[in-house]
């Protein structure tokens, strides 16, 4: 192995704890941030509409966190499950807005934004063991590394 082929492999090795840490960091970033945005949707519903506004501005907040996570899987030549994760995270908020704003013309489908919501909190919570492992995994097997 010669040494431009070090300096490669140190580079990829690097870019991918930065990039999976960073990753994880968001993902679990994300995960909260659901939380909080559910914990206003309460709010509005049992303590006093006025908190619709908290609600409705929060996600603003941290909408792009999918598409951050995007790109650092993306640079960060992290698995294909991590990009193809972040993508469906942010297409699922993007159906989350459609069904919160198609209210006047089909009502039945803002019944969906709750059933919708607690899909988007699965996929968080279901992904996280699998970026844990992929962030803290000493030895990367060549499984997640590969997917």
């Amino acid at each position: 192995m010669g040494e431009n082929d070090l300096k490669s492999n140190e580079i990829s090795t690097t870019r991918f704890k930065v990039g999976s840490i960073s990753f994880a960091s968001l993902s679990i970033l994300f995960l909260i941030c659901l939380l909080v945005q559910v914990f206003f949707a309460g709010l509005a519903i049992f303590v006093n509409p006025v908190n619709w506004t908290k609600h409705t501005g929060f996600i603003h907040l941290f909408e792009f966190i999918p598409v951050l996570m995007f790109i650092i899987a993306f640079v960060g030549k992290l698995p294909r499950w991590a990009i193809g994760h972040s993508a469906a995270l942010f297409s699922v908020i993007f159906v989350m807005y459609f069904t919160a704003n198609i209210t006047p013309v089909l009502p039945w489908a803002a019944a969906l934004h709750p059933v919708i919501a607690f899909v988007l909190f699965w996929m968080s919570v279901k992904t996280l063991p699998r970026v844990w492992k992929m962030t803290f995994n000493n030895k990367q097997s060549e499984e997640i590394i590969r997917e």
